[in-house]
Protein backbone atom coordinates (compact mmCIF):
# COMPACT_ATOMS: atom_id res chain seq x y z
CA UNK A 1 0.00 0.00 0.00
CA UNK A 2 2.87 2.36 0.83
CA UNK A 3 4.40 1.74 -2.63
CA UNK A 4 1.13 2.81 -4.27
CA UNK A 5 1.05 6.00 -2.18
CA UNK A 6 4.66 6.79 -3.13
CA UNK A 7 3.89 6.09 -6.81
CA UNK A 8 0.86 8.40 -6.72
CA UNK A 9 2.86 11.13 -5.00
CA UNK A 10 5.60 10.81 -7.61
CA UNK A 11 3.01 10.91 -10.40
CA UNK A 12 1.47 14.06 -8.94
CA UNK A 13 4.86 15.75 -8.56
CA UNK A 14 5.91 14.81 -12.09
CA UNK A 15 2.64 16.07 -13.60
CA UNK A 16 2.90 19.42 -11.89
CA UNK A 17 6.59 19.79 -12.76
CA UNK A 18 5.82 19.00 -16.39
CA UNK A 19 2.89 21.40 -16.44
CA UNK A 20 4.98 24.28 -15.16
CA UNK A 21 7.70 23.48 -17.69
CA UNK A 22 5.15 23.37 -20.51
CA UNK A 23 3.40 26.59 -19.54
CA UNK A 24 6.48 28.50 -18.41
CA UNK A 25 7.81 29.32 -21.90
CA UNK A 26 6.66 32.91 -22.56
CA UNK A 27 7.59 32.80 -26.24
CA UNK A 28 5.45 29.73 -26.99
CA UNK A 29 3.05 29.95 -29.86
CA UNK A 30 -0.54 30.56 -28.69
CA UNK A 31 -1.85 27.44 -30.43
CA UNK A 32 0.90 25.32 -28.93
CA UNK A 33 0.20 26.76 -25.50
CA UNK A 34 -3.51 25.98 -25.87
CA UNK A 35 -2.63 22.42 -26.89
CA UNK A 36 -0.41 22.04 -23.84
CA UNK A 37 -3.06 23.47 -21.55
CA UNK A 38 -5.61 21.04 -22.97
CA UNK A 39 -3.14 18.22 -22.23
CA UNK A 40 -2.74 19.58 -18.70
CA UNK A 41 -6.54 19.47 -18.27
CA UNK A 42 -6.38 15.79 -19.20
CA UNK A 43 -3.62 15.23 -16.62
CA UNK A 44 -5.71 16.97 -13.97
CA UNK A 45 -8.60 14.65 -14.81
CA UNK A 46 -6.31 11.64 -14.30
CA UNK A 47 -5.05 13.06 -10.99
CA UNK A 48 -8.61 13.73 -9.86
CA UNK A 49 -9.61 10.12 -10.63
CA UNK A 50 -6.55 8.84 -8.74
CA UNK A 51 -7.41 11.03 -5.76
CA UNK A 52 -11.01 9.80 -5.83
CA UNK A 53 -9.93 6.15 -5.97
CA UNK A 54 -7.37 6.71 -3.21
CA UNK A 55 -9.96 8.36 -0.99
CA UNK A 56 -12.26 5.35 -1.39
CA UNK A 57 -9.51 2.86 -0.58
CA UNK A 58 -7.73 4.86 2.14
CA UNK A 59 -7.43 3.16 5.50
CA UNK A 60 -8.27 5.59 8.29
CA UNK A 61 -5.87 4.26 10.87
CA UNK A 62 -3.30 6.37 12.61
CA UNK A 63 -3.25 9.96 13.67
CA UNK A 64 -2.66 11.70 10.33
CA UNK A 65 -4.61 11.26 7.11
CA UNK A 66 -4.23 12.68 3.64
CA UNK A 67 -7.05 15.13 2.92
CA UNK A 68 -8.21 13.88 -0.49
CA UNK A 69 -11.27 16.14 -0.47
CA UNK A 70 -9.08 19.23 -0.21
CA UNK A 71 -6.77 17.95 -2.95
CA UNK A 72 -9.74 17.31 -5.25
CA UNK A 73 -11.05 20.80 -4.50
CA UNK A 74 -7.69 22.33 -5.48
CA UNK A 75 -7.58 20.23 -8.65
CA UNK A 76 -11.05 21.52 -9.53
CA UNK A 77 -9.88 25.11 -8.97
CA UNK A 78 -6.84 24.57 -11.21
CA UNK A 79 -9.08 23.00 -13.86
CA UNK A 80 -11.49 25.95 -13.68
CA UNK A 81 -8.62 28.44 -14.00
CA UNK A 82 -7.25 26.74 -17.10
CA UNK A 83 -10.72 26.46 -18.64
CA UNK A 84 -11.34 30.15 -17.92
CA UNK A 85 -8.08 31.00 -19.68
CA UNK A 86 -8.88 28.82 -22.68
CA UNK A 87 -12.47 30.10 -22.94
CA UNK A 88 -12.60 33.43 -21.11
CA UNK A 89 -16.01 34.75 -20.20
CA UNK A 90 -14.49 38.12 -19.41
CA UNK A 91 -11.03 39.62 -19.33
CA UNK A 92 -10.76 40.60 -15.64
CA UNK A 93 -10.80 40.14 -12.69
CA UNK A 94 -9.72 36.60 -12.01
CA UNK A 95 -10.45 34.76 -8.77
CA UNK A 96 -7.54 35.64 -6.42
CA UNK A 97 -8.22 32.81 -3.93
CA UNK A 98 -5.13 30.73 -3.23
CA UNK A 99 -4.95 26.94 -3.20
CA UNK A 100 -4.86 25.32 0.22
CA UNK A 101 -1.83 23.07 -0.43
CA UNK A 102 -2.09 21.52 3.03
CA UNK A 103 -3.39 17.98 2.67
CA UNK A 104 -2.53 16.39 5.99
CA UNK A 105 -5.30 16.02 8.54
CA UNK A 106 -4.78 15.14 12.17
CA UNK A 107 -7.17 12.65 13.75
CA UNK A 108 -8.16 13.92 17.20
CA UNK A 109 -9.46 11.62 19.84
CA UNK A 110 -10.58 7.98 19.65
Amino acid sequence: MRDIAIHRRDLLAAAFAASFGICGNASADDDLQRTHLAALLHQLDVLDRLAQQSALSAANSGRYHFDFARLRSDIARMRAGIEDYLSPRRAQPRDPTELSADYRREELGP
